[in-house]
């Protein structure tokens, strides 16, 4: 018998600094109610590339490649990365008992921006 108790993954230029933060129930160890997972390459204050894959918003998480291409050649501050948040979700279409999901979807990935801009990287 075998058991994998650790994967080794060479970390990709791009992905200096990255973050994952997930959103959920205070009871709840599950399911995420949003996720964002950030990866950014910097020039000191300007973002060269971003990656951002968003979960727990819809029936299937999703790569925000429109998010992805406001950020890139500005430097990312709190107005740009809501500028990224309002592009990843421009044509969201909620369901009546989920609506709630698009605020914090935006909210959700501004504050991964922002703490992943913030990392040494």
């Amino acid at each position: 018998d075998e058991l994998i108790t650790a994967i080794e993954v060479p970390l990709a230029r791009w992905a200096s600094r990255s973050r994952y933060l997930k959103i959920r129930d205070r009871e709840s160890y599950a399911f995420a109610l949003a996720s964002a997972a950030v990866a950014l390459d910097m020039d000191g204050e300007t973002v060269r590339s971003a990656r951002i894959a968003l979960g727990g918003l819809a029936t299937v998480p999703w790569r925000a490649r429109e998010a992805e291409d406001t950020l890139q050649g500005k430097v990312l501050d709190e107005a740009t990365a809501q500028e990224a948040a309002e592009a990843a979700f421009a044509d969201a279409r909620p369901r009546e008992h989920n609506a709630f999901k698009i605020p914090l979807g935006k909210r959700t990935l501004v504050r991964a921006l922002l703490e992943t801009r913030d990392m040494k990287g």
